[in-house]
């Protein structure tokens, strides 16, 4: 619903573009692309993934229409493969919510070319850090790499106690933002490869592991110290917090 309700995050995602070079592709690792293996679209057209239930036909009806980049998922895969790791082409895939929704807001005409790559719940944070690394050598090729989940993801807090837009934050979800953002800026990648073990109220914050995984690709891709670019809440318990790294 950040599509169409006004908010911080929002506003920061519409001006995302402006603060940034202008890359000549983007590699999105959403959430919302959960396989057991690294799994690439490799496609030149990708649909629009209306991948939620019970939400306004408005929602339904948003369409983006990136063209794909087969020569750039190829050479994802590859470098993926050269570290060690099975990985896969999908050349039906389109692109989640978890990839158009943020790109949407910050690229609307949708000329940039877009590639995703899966996480795996079935795999650990170091796993997703590795694959990271094995990234990082797309930034010399002005690939953007956006790790697109939530610093905080319990739904069950908004549905189950119906907060509203701009409900208050409580404790447990500010502390483990805090706690985040402090290892980020010390450079602690061990501290935050474990966030939901060591960090307060981390299994509160995130009763599946999915939402923050794509932190730990971004994390390996771009180096463990982080500058944040934005930080708000939604909802009063989701962090809508944004790092740029390296």
């Amino acid at each position: 619903m950040i599509m169409f309700e006004p908010s911080p995050a929002r506003e920061f995602l519409a001006g995302l573009a402006g603060q940034l070079e202008r890359p000549d592709a983007i590699l999105m690792i959403s959430a919302h692309h959960d396989m057991a293996e690294a799994v690439v679209t490799s496609g030149s057209e990708l649909a629009t993934i209306h991948d939620f239930g019970g939400f306004p036909q408005k929602l339904f009806d948003l369409r983006y229409p990136a063209k794909g980049d087969p020569a750039l998922a190829g050479h994802v895969a590859r470098l993926v493969a050269e570290a060690g790791h099975p990985v896969f082409l999908d050349l039906a895939r389109g692109l989640d919510h978890g990839a158009w929704v943020p790109l949407m807001l910050a690229w609307p005409e949708a000329d940039i070319p877009v590639v995703q790559l899966s996480i795996s719940s079935a795999h650990p944070p170091e796993w997703h850090h590795r694959i990271g690394e094995a990234l990082a050598p797309l930034r010399e090729r002005n690939v953007l790499i956006i790790g697109s989940g939530s610093l905080t993801h319990n739904l069950r807090a908004i549905f189950v106690e119906g907060r509203d837009h701009d409900a208050a934050v409580p404790d447990w979800v500010a502390s483990f933002a805090d706690w985040i953002h402090e290892r980020l800026a010390a450079g602690d990648t061990e501290a935050v490869l474990h966030a939901v073990e060591r960090a307060p109220h981390g299994r509160q914050n995130h009763p599946t592991r999915d939402h923050i995984l794509p932190l730990f690709t971004a994390m390996g891709a771009g180096g463990a110290r982080a500058e944040r670019l934005h930080h708000s809440y939604t909802y009063g318990v989701l962090a809508m917090d944004a790092y740029r790294f390296g």
